[in-house]
């Protein structure tokens, strides 16, 4: 089984694989679109701006690749940035594209009182749909850092967390899931969540 960590320049890649490490996953980080077309499930992470990401994966010849292979139903997890450039566009700086495979458009959280931005730190989980990644997250935290959340219909969002608004926390729509948290960075949980995805992988793959 081969998971592809997608390389662009935007990713907190080092601590991603060292966590995949840690569940036993030697996951592959690759910019090479044979091995990423091949590969049994991929990863998406981000840090930055989403402009720029998007930029640099159609720099790379990226763009097309990914949405390839998610149509041949390759399982897909997007970590922070990486979850949001999976929806249709996102606000931040100037109205951009994005992968367009989960419905939905990245928008800046609003700033509260009490409530900085970006959205920093821990904070508890609350799992609104079960999937394969959300089983024993309610009420458990995770780390997160952003300033924008993709919002998106009912049909998509399986977690949230409270920031002044239900921050989407998960989503997914089919095979393609999106964490705005750092798995990588969340201690038990988020080595959890990344195991629950490599199963996901591991089904997939043992049933093609």
């Amino acid at each position: 089984m081969t998971i592809a960590v997608i390389d662009y320049d935007a990713g907190n890649t080092a601590n991603v694989l060292r966590a995949l490490n840690k569940i036993g996953v030697d996951a592959l980080l690759t910019a090479d679109q044979a091995v990423i077309q091949s590969a049994d499930g991929l990863i998406l992470p981000g840090v930055g701006a989403f402009p720029t990401a998007m930029a640099e994966l159609e720099k790379r010849d990226l763009i097309a690749t990914i949405k390839s292979a998610v149509a041949t139903s390759t399982p897909l997890l997007g970590i922070c940035l990486g979850m949001q450039l999976l929806l249709d566009a996102s606000e931040e700086h100037v109205l951009t594209d994005g992968l367009g495979l989960i419905p939905g458009i990245c928008r800046a959280i609003p700033a509260g009182d009490n409530l900085k931005v970006p959205h920093m730190g821990w904070n508890q989980l609350d799992v609104v749909k079960p999937t394969a990644l959300t089983a024993n997250l309610q009420d458990s935290a995770v780390y997160f850092v952003h300033s924008y959340f993709t919002d998106v219909a009912p049909d998509y969002l399986d977690v949230t967390a409270d920031y002044g608004i239900k921050v989407p926390a998960i989503i997914s729509h089919g095979h393609v899931y999106g964490a705005q948290f750092h798995p990588e960075k969340s201690g038990d949980v988020g080595l959890g969540i990344l195991e629950k995805f490599k199963e996901v992988v591991y089904a997939d793959s043992a049933s093609n």
